[in-house]
């Protein structure tokens, strides 16, 4: 029989901190890797980003809502990296 939490703790700090995260990697591919390889490497820090969501809701220690709370992680990241992906695309584009 499982005994219920009196006070669970919050969940949702862990899934802004891997969409802080995934902005940040974004910004960083964008500005320290060349146009044509910024693809390649928003990939790879997606990947980077999923196994960082792993790691912060295995540190929660709460089994309940596991699944939702890295897919949450996960599909804020893809489209944080996706928006900040469409500005710099835009910007290539862009005569300066």
């Amino acid at each position: 029989m499982a005994v219920p939490e009196l006070a669970p703790r919050r969940t949702i700090g862990g899934v802004i901190a891997v969409w802080v995260a995934a902005a940040v990697i974004g910004v960083a591919i964008g500005i320290f890797v060349a146009a044509d390889a910024r693809a390649a490497w928003l990939g790879v820090g997606l990947g980077v980003c999923l196994i960082l969501a792993f790691a912060v809701q295995l540190r929660t220690g709460r089994s309940q809502g596991f699944t939702q709370r890295v897919a949450a992680s996960i599909l804020g990241a893809l489209i944080v990296m996706g928006i900040i992906s469409l500005g710099f695309g835009l910007a290539t584009i862009v005569p300066v």
